[in-house]
C-alpha cells in the first residue's frame, strides 16, 4: 500500500503534467481542455485534502 508521501508526490506530479497539457490545448482544443478540467478539479480536491498548499503549484487557478 502506498504511503501518504507517495500519494502526495504522485498527485503533485500528475497535477503539474496535467496543467502543462491544459495550457497547451486551451486555445486550440477547448473540448479536450474541458475533459482535462474534470481531472484537474479532482486532483485539486485530493491535494487539498492531503494538506498540500496549492498556491505555489496551481498555474491554472480556476
Amino acid at each position: 500500500m502506498p504511503s501518504a508521501a507517495d500519494i502526495i508526490r504522485d498527485s503533485i506530479t500528475e497535477f503539474s503534467r496535467l496543467q502543462d497539457w491544459m495550457i497547451s490545448v486551451k486555445e486550440t482544443n477547448p473540448e479536450t481542455y474541458n475533459s482535462m478540467h474534470k481531472r484537474y478539479i479532482e486532483l485539486k480536491v485530493t491535494l487539498s485534502s492531503l494538506g498540500v498548499n496549492l498556491e505555489q503549484i496551481d498555474r491554472i487557478k480556476e
